[in-house]
């Protein structure tokens, strides 16, 4: 668990970017970094502030889902999908060649002061109870986090993050899975 200074970043206009590439680490100031390797693929997770970065690989395939509110530097070579990460969303994308399927759920909510409090010391307990990936900072407002949980099975690997801003009591969760068939 790593605590930040003051910043003045929130999470405003986030996207979601999936990609059928691999993404370089410098384009973006990463806060943790995870590889996961597993029988028959690899994972790694990247935590940025506001945001985080998911790369499955598997022989010669890969593919990395991206969660910025960062609007320039972005590459756009491999780009399979872009959508703006705004209310409730699913996302269901095949990879026949490779056969692996990736599918995605995000919400976003408005939380109350009190609601937003229990929900940030809520995901510091689930970060230290799951070993999950937490990078927590301040802003003017009070305190925010991005954090991510893994999951690990035979054919599959899935991914729960988190990002909370406390300017707006704005909490962004998705669900992201990248499964072999």
């Amino acid at each position: 668990m790593q605590h930040q200074p003051t910043a003045k970043h929130t999470l405003a206009s986030p996207q979601l970017f999936l990609y059928r590439r691999a993404l370089h680490p410098e384009l973006f100031a990463l806060k943790q970094r995870r590889t996961i390797p597993h029988t028959g693929y690899e994972f790694e997770t990247w935590l940025m502030q506001g945001g985080h970065m998911l790369r499955f690989q598997i022989k010669g395939f890969c593919a990395s889902e991206l969660l910025t509110a960062q609007d320039t530097g972005l590459p756009t070579s491999g780009a399979v999908a872009t959508f703006p990460c705004v209310g409730e969303k699913d996302y269901d994308h095949p990879f026949p060649e490779a056969r692996v399927s990736y599918g995605t759920s995000m919400q976003t909510e408005t939380l109350s002061e009190n609601l937003y409090n229990a929900t940030y010391n809520e995901l510091i307990d689930l970060a230290k109870e799951t070993d999950a990936l937490l990078h927590i900072w301040s802003e003017a407002d009070g305190p925010a986090l991005s954090m991510v949980e893994l999951q690990r099975y035979p054919r599959e690997i899935h991914a729960h993050a988190y990002h909370m801003s406390p300017s707006s009591g704005l909490v962004l969760r998705t669900q992201s899975i990248f499964e072999l068939k």
